[in-house]
């Protein structure tokens, strides 16, 4: 167990656990929330709640793990956040794509992506443009799109976390999946 330590000796630590982890908690929240500002608050959150609770730090891990851990629950916390967050869908009806008997529309239809496509995620441009294309999405969808491809979790997982349905997750994945290729067929295949 860590002896007691008095606020100047916490600050003074606090201060040289900044200078050491502060670059990559940034990275990491960086590239979990794809938002500078996001992932800045979350680091500073981070430190300010390390601070407060610091007495509870044995030191039995790295000060690295345990910084991480927190800013990890910080990151969790915004995508519960954000799924909460009531749908604003700024794309058109979803029905649209698809006529009474459930066949894609004519031109809803999904279009050949020629060329390379295997090596897409190759190319940063592309990127750029699918990044865009997930940021238009409603932050719910978002939030189940990031834990789902981008955090890997498992389906039961996100639905215990989100606490919704195995076929609520599948229809938020569905829409969404739908949005993006109409997205990046506009914005990449079609430029």
């Amino acid at each position: 167990m860590q002896e007691a330590v008095s606020n100047s000796d916490s600050s003074s630590i606090m201060k040289d656990w900044v200078n050491k982890y502060s670059d990559n908690m940034f990275s990491w929240a960086l590239h979990k929330t794809s938002s500078k500002e996001t992932a800045e608050d979350l680091v500073q959150e981070t430190f300010l709640s390390a601070l407060k609770s610091y007495d509870k730090f044995e030191g039995k891990s790295n000060p690295k793990t345990w910084l991480f851990s927190i800013l990890n629950n910080k990151i969790n916390d915004i995508y519960r956040s954000n799924f909460r967050t009531p749908v604003v869908n700024n794309f058109s009806d979803l029905t649209s794509f698809f006529d009474e008997k459930g066949q894609w529309e004519p031109e809803q239809r999904p279009l050949n992506w020629v060329g390379d496509s295997e090596h897409l995620l190759d190319n940063q441009e592309f990127q750029t443009t699918l990044s865009q294309c997930m940021h238009k999405l409603p932050q719910n969808w978002l939030s189940v799109v990031q834990l789902k491809y981008l955090e890997e979790r498992n389906s039961q997982l996100i639905c215990q976390e989100l606490n919704i349905s195995a076929t609520n997750l599948w229809q938020i994945l569905h829409r969404a999946k739908l949005q993006l290729r109409k997205c990046i067929e506009i914005n990449w295949f079609k430029k």
